[in-house]
């Protein structure tokens, strides 16, 4: 099975970023990447794709959208060469946005009808291929140098021919923001499950009754990373929510489904998401982001010297 398509979902309108996304799409906003540039969300997660040998990307987006990005890109490369002439860095950003226009095709989401049906509408994209799926609102950092997380993703589902969801055990008070789920460990892999059951942002009464791991520390369950290999019966699955004419298409039911009708696994990435709608999270993922790369010394000072500032006006 080879994995030549990703898909990234940002359709959302970031509410929640309120009130800066009403004048730049969230997924436009700048953060510094590990190689010390500034470069928006979206190239960030495009790029994270790209070094995991994805070939092709769709971004199922809002109407209208998809000429906002173009245009933004295409702006972007252009200043690029203009304002750093000859500049070695310059040239080789401008190559990389250059790239990411050549390999982007859209997908608009019509009516927000929920996260099942915004990956329902890559079904064109996708044309029946297996595909990654990321999010326009995470980022992700690796603890491997030389793999990104998407990488370890695609890996196993290679490997496996089968469908695969990134998981990272996550202490108990913070599974009701994610899909959580539980599996039986696969003999001889370290780290990967075969799926038996997933329920959305369950209460934790529910997780202790239903979603205990063996194997996994106490108080912590295997909670959704934010990516995912699919195999197109997933789009068959959805399909189902959206003839039914449901305001809330959700995929979670869809994968509930998928693991009783073919091999699905989970895999614990070495790594760790950033929600950027959380509060914080954009801060969060900037600060992760610099402690891991090139920008990690300035960082570090940066963080020290804030701590020491604000330690100094609370004494005061």
């Amino acid at each position: 099975m080879k994995i030549k398509k990703a898909v990234i979902t940002a359709a959302a309108r970031g509410e929640r970023l309120y009130p800066v996304a009403d004048t730049i799409q969230k997924a436009m906003l700048p953060v510094i990447d590990i190689d010390g540039l500034h470069k928006p969300v979206i190239q960030i997660i495009a790029e994270e794709a790209f070094a995991s040998g994805i070939e092709e990307l769709g971004i199922v987006c809002a109407p209208g959208d998809g000429e906002r990005y173009l245009s933004s890109f295409a702006s972007l490369r252009d200043n690029l060469l203009k304002s750093f002439k000859s500049v070695d860095w310059a040239r080789k950003q401008a190559e990389k946005v250059d790239d990411l226009l050549h390999r982007l095709q859209f997908a608009e989401q019509q009516e927000p009808l929920g996260y099942g049906h915004a990956v329902y509408c890559a079904r064109e994209f996708v044309n029946n291929e297996p595909f990654l799926l990321l999010l326009g609102d995470y980022l992700y950092v690796s603890d491997m140098l030389q793999k990104r997380c998407a990488a370890q993703l695609v890996e196993l589902a290679t490997q496996e021919s089968c469908s695969v969801s990134a998981v990272n055990p996550t202490i108990e008070h913070q599974i009701g923001r994610y899909g959580t789920l539980t599996g039986k460990q696969v003999a001889g892999k370290t780290g990967v499950y075969q799926i038996d059951k997933i329920i959305e942002k369950p209460s934790l009464s529910i997780a202790e009754l239903e979603l205990q791991t063996p194997g996994l520390r106490v108080g912590y369950y295997l909670c959704f990373f934010g990516m995912h290999v699919f195999t197109p019966a997933v789009f068959d699955l959805l399909q189902k929510q959206v003839e039914q004419h449901s305001q809330n298409v959700m995929l979670t039911p869809a994968l509930q489904e998928l693991a009783t009708q073919e091999k699905y696994l989970a895999l614990e990435v070495k790594g760790n998401r950033y929600d950027l709608s959380r509060k914080h999270g954009l801060l969060s993922a900037q600060v992760a982001l610099g402690l891991a790369g090139e920008a990690h010394s300035e960082t570090l000072t940066t963080l020290v010297e804030l701590l020491a500032e604000a330690n100094a006006r609370k004494s005061n």
